[in-house]
């Protein structure tokens, strides 16, 4: 049996995907969480193998299950199912582990095709988000001025985020920028704050995106 959480607040959602589940003769709803500490509760009693996952939660962004799963080294297959289309949440889910990202207007035949896709080792997709995906991976927009002011790098970050995006470590950019180690590491954690983001990767990625650096 393949074994289901199912995470959403919204609880006509969170019941037809549980009916899903339970129609299925080879899957098992292990449990429903309509919070992120309904989630993590139910997580303590053993790791599901498919997550449908929402992220927008009462309690905070779905993201952060998908850190706490990835951080336990977890092989749950996650399916985001969530209103959120544009490209930031998208992204966000895909860097952080999620195998598959639906719109909740996919019905339930779609949503059926697309666990089966997930645990065949697939990477489902709403149409609509594979297209977006697309455009955006051959088409890296740059943010405007606005968007980039509001993140609030000051000149130091932005010098150390050029520098890491070259492939320098945290050592050489200390000789260049005539810096301690220590204080880099805290401009850089400062840098994945404002970023939003947990590794020099993702700093690198966000700030191509973003325009901040070029692309390799």
């Amino acid at each position: 049996m393949v074994d289901v959480l199912v995470v959403e607040d919204e609880p006509r959602t969170r019941d037809r995907l549980a009916s899903i589940i339970a129609a299925h003769p080879d899957w098992r709803l292990l449990a429903q969480a309509g919070s992120l500490q309904e989630a993590h509760i139910a997580l303590e009693s053993g790791l599901p193998d498919v997550l449908l996952l929402d992220l927008g939660l009462p309690d905070g962004s779905g993201l952060s299950l998908l850190d706490s799963l990835r951080a336990r080294g977890a092989a749950t297959g996650t399916l985001v199912i969530s209103v959120l289309g544009d490209e930031s949440s998208v992204l966000r889910a895909i860097e952080r582990g999620a195998g598959g990202y639906l719109l909740k207007d996919a019905d339930d035949r779609a949503v059926v095709a697309a666990i089966e896709q997930l645990l065949a080792g697939g990477a489902p997709l709403s149409p609509s988000i594979a297209v977006h995906l697309m455009r955006r991976l051959q088409t890296p927009p740059r943010a405007s001025k606005a968007e980039i002011e509001g993140i609030g790098l000051n000149e130091r970050e932005l010098e150390l985020l050029k520098l890491i995006a070259k492939g320098l470590s945290y050592e050489e950019v200390g000789q260049l920028m005539g810096l301690k180690y220590n204080t880099i590491t805290s401009y850089a954690k400062e840098l994945y704050r404002k970023l939003q983001v947990h590794s020099r990767a993702e700093a690198v990625f966000e700030a191509q995106q973003l325009g901040l650096v070029g692309t390799a």
